[in-house]
């Protein structure tokens, strides 16, 4: 018998009489592991909000304000000239907005140890996984700030987030809404004509209307599970299919309507839930009064808040030493923040212990983990949170844009550092760090060139079979 059947047959003659014995677990210590040379690929980030934003520079040494102007249009005069008698005349005005450049970044660290004797090297993973990080963290803080835009429209005439429901799904007519009353304002489209004679002769016309590319647009960022209640439509499905032939952009759509639709599964979006309630108690700085809290969840990976949950009733509280206690939720892979007020709309954080211990939220009922029975211990820091959808209802907003609707102020581009020496504080290089930073910041330029949809979707956030979660 050859030696390599030989070695075969005893082989899986061991495995037959194989028990969880010492001999057997003598046998499983000697049976390598395999681990595969390639890693697995990580979920995929659609990013598309960073690339329509004006950019906008901050020079060094100016601060970190920017400052925006806009000059007004003059009136229309209201009557023909009277002979010989002057115009009164109309004074210039103008409109500005500011926003500030923030520091943001983060880092990897990895011992020289684990670099060594772990299979995929961890250093080159920590540079794929900071390369991944700095573009995904631009993408979420834009989309938080174009969420803080004043234009708000809810899909089938509703008048609130409140009153959304499932069936309240985007559709044709949610589209021409938005398109026309940005058109009505005269918000400046993409791959418009800015000049003042709007004459355009026969040919370039010609030329325009059989290029996808050159007609003017607006473009509209949208969660993937409203473009299937889109789909939906046989009409918008069937525009689709012809002009994403000509895609101008990051997950590029097509058009329709007078808009592009690009889509995003970083688009925010928030889910009703009930209400969660606490006991007062005497430990804390509350003040004598009765107090409302609202709790939030947020996935770790993003940090976006998501799961909000119903104002709590009144919890009448004792001071000046007040406090109140809260269990927070069970929901895998989540963290929570906790708002407080003396109204049924609060607008501050809690202050809780068991929040951060360094940074500006240091102290904050944010960030807390779930299921962990927290103490609010006074009133912090001025925030709002979402407004919650009904519970049960999930709703997700589509964020219409013209042209210089908003603008990315940058004071410092990214920069990233390898830093595999060792210094003064690791003489031994124990230490690898991969990091990354940036100094910018998002501005809203023009309120009225931009405007989102709310809306309810016939589809789910998770799946209906299987163990994934949201």
């Amino acid at each position: 018998m050859k030696l390599s059947k030989l070695l075969s047959v005893v082989l899986k003659a061991q495995l037959t009489n194989y028990s969880p014995g010492a001999s057997g677990q003598t046998l499983a210590n000697d049976i390598e592991l395999h681990i595969a040379d390639e890693v697995l690929r990580i979920a995929q980030r659609q990013l598309v909000a960073y690339q329509f934003g004006q950019p906008l520079t901050i020079n060094k040494q100016t601060g970190v304000t920017y400052t925006a102007t806009r000059y007004e249009r003059l009136p229309l005069p209201f009557a023909p000239l009277a002979e010989g008698v002057a115009a009164a005349g109309e004074a210039i005005t103008i409109a500005q907005v500011s926003a500030t450049a923030q520091q943001w970044g983060d880092l990897v660290r990895v011992t020289d140890v684990a670099d060594m004797t772990i299979k995929h090297p961890l250093f080159k993973q920590a540079i794929r996984l900071i390369g991944i990080q700095q573009p995904e963290t631009i993408e979420r803080n834009v989309l938080n700030i174009l969420l803080t835009a004043t234009q708000v429209n809810y899909a089938n005439s509703k008048t609130s987030r409140a009153n959304l429901v499932a069936t309240d799904v985007m559709s044709p007519v949610e589209i021409s809404k938005i398109v026309g009353a940005l058109e009505t304002f005269g918000a400046p489209t993409f791959n418009g004509d800015e000049r003042i004679d709007m004459k355009v002769d026969a040919d370039a016309r010609t030329k325009a209307s059989t290029k996808p590319d050159a007609m003017p647009h607006y473009v509209a960022l949208i969660h993937p599970l409203p473009v299937q209640d889109l789909r939906q439509n046989s009409t918008i499905a069937t525009a689709w299919s012809y002009s994403d032939l000509n895609r101008l952009y990051n997950n590029d759509l097509g058009e329709w309507g007078g808009a592009r639709f690009c889509k995003t599964n970083m688009m925010p979006y928030w889910k009703g839930n009930a209400q969660v309630t606490g006991t007062a108690g005497t430990s804390g700085n509350l003040a004598t009064a009765s107090y409302y809290i609202v709790v939030t969840g947020s996935p770790a990976a993003t940090s976006v808040e998501q799961q909000i949950y119903q104002v709590s009733g009144a919890i009448s509280v004792t001071g000046p030493t007040g406090s109140i206690s809260v269990t927070l939720p069970t929901l895998a892979n989540y963290v929570f923040n906790v708002y407080i007020g003396t109204t049924s709309s609060p607008t501050n954080l809690a202050l809780c212990a068991s929040g951060p211990s360094t940074g500006p939220l240091a102290g904050q009922a944010t960030q807390l983990a779930s299921g962990s029975t927290v103490i609010l211990s006074g009133v912090g820091v001025a925030q709002t949170p979402p407004a919650a959808p009904a519970t049960g209802v999930t709703v997700f907003p589509t964020i219409f844009i013209g042209q210089d609707a908003y603008g990315q102020v940058l004071l410092d581009d990214v920069k990233y550092q390898y830093l595999d020496k060792g210094d003064k504080s690791d003489p031994m290089n124990q230490t690898r760090v991969v990091s990354w930073k940036m100094m910018y910041g998002t501005i809203i330029l023009n309120n009225a060139y931009m405007a989102r949809v709310e809306s309810g979707s016939a589809f789910s956030p998770t799946y209906t079979a299987g163990t994934a979660v949201e």
